[in-house]
């Protein structure tokens, strides 16, 4: 289990990783990253791992369904600064009624945690913009590819 799963207190299914550099325009006068900028790292490990079961947003948009995020949650532990190489950990927690996705994000280098937390994203009826209650079978289906299940 990983560290992240295990901070979260959950196994996870899939997990993904991506790399990020802080760039001059996420930072602050003192070069430290501005903790909204946390979310945008996090979406770009989302898309990374929802292309590891071929549902990143275009494929979401053709099964006809949309994911928005409804609830974030982020724990700062330390500050990420301007040029410093960032590790974006993702791993997938559930997926039979929402996604729910957990996130690490370390120092590349020396593998210090700098954030965590996870993201819950719910699936909208593209049409009709019905909440769905249960994640729709494409889902499961993607992700049996991937697991050989």
């Amino acid at each position: 289990m990983s560290e992240a799963a295990k901070v979260l207190n959950v196994p996870h299914l899939l997990a993904a990783s991506t790399t990020v550099e802080v760039p001059f325009h996420d930072v602050d006068a003192m070069s430290v990253c501005w903790h909204g900028n946390y979310l945008k790292y996090f979406e770009m490990g989302r898309a990374a791992l929802l292309r590891t079961f071929d549902y990143d947003y275009r494929e979401m948009e053709a099964s006809g369904y949309v994911w928005p995020i409804v609830e974030a949650h982020l724990k700062y532990v330390r500050p990420a600064v301007y040029g410093q190489t960032l590790e974006v950990r993702t791993h997938l927690l559930e997926y039979e009624n929402r996604l729910k996705i957990g996130y690490e994000i370390v120092d590349r280098a020396s593998g210090t945690r700098l954030t965590k937390g996870y993201t819950i994203q719910v699936a909208i009826d593209a049409a009709t913009r019905e909440l769905q209650f249960v994640s729709p079978p494409v889902v499961a289906e993607k992700l049996a590819r991937v697991l050989g299940r």
